[in-house]
């Protein structure tokens, strides 16, 4: 069975100072995204094993550890990737013409992105996403890892609201944690899957 693996980081730790200590992102990566890689093994071996014995007595905690400790590894594997040290600024291209299509303009994407991420109630995420059905961009919360969001939307920017984000270094004000996070967004990598996953051609 083929294992998930913690992805290497695309930049130095200190490559994202000063909106992001090299500190909190070495802990963020190597503890927090290290433990749900470490989860989502464990839960694919202990599937594993209930199949072979045909003892399926855990299965509806087998199957909300999967998703959860997958959901993790593939939200944080994504996070990295939505930041850059030469981020910030705003898309050009086909992706600002789509957030103007889907929102009215950038400013109100972010404004809406930034307080749905802000109102979150405990741990999640906020994220703007692909809606295939209706061919839009949407923003959604994803509440923990994996719930409060819609079937079959495809992310393509994820910001982080848990306290092991950003504590460290904001503490309690999460806004400034919002706030730093669009200076380090990299449009790049966020226009390139958008690219890809409007040309999925999904049946429905």
């Amino acid at each position: 069975m083929k294992k998930y693996v913690l992805p290497d980081l695309p930049y130095a730790c200190s490559a994202l100072e000063p909106h992001y200590s090299a500190r909190l992102l070495e802990l963020h990566h190597d503890e927090h995204h290290a433990g749900y890689v470490a989860g989502a093994n464990a839960a694919l071996e202990k599937l594993a094993t209930a199949r072979e014995e045909g003892a399926f007595e855990a299965i509806n905690q087998l199957q909300k550890d999967l998703a959860f400790h997958y959901s993790g590894h593939m939200l944080h594997s994504l996070f990295w990737r939505s930041m850059s040290p030469h981020g910030g600024g705003q898309p050009d291209g086909d992706l600002a013409r789509a957030i103007q299509d889907s929102f009215g303009s950038f400013d109100a994407f972010a404004g809406q992105l930034s307080k749905a991420t802000l109102s979150l109630q405990g741990a999640g995420w906020g994220a703007l996403t692909w809606e295939p059905l209706g061919q839009r961009l949407v923003v959604e919360q994803i509440r923990d890892h994996q719930n409060n969001i819609s079937s079959g939307t495809l992310p393509l920017l994820v910001l982080d609201m848990w306290e092991h984000a950003y504590y460290l270094q904001y503490h309690q004000v999460k806004s400034d944690w919002v706030t730093a996070f669009w200076r380090l967004v990299d449009w790049e990598e966020v226009a390139r899957r958008f690219h890809k996953v409007r040309t999925l051609d999904l049946p429905l």
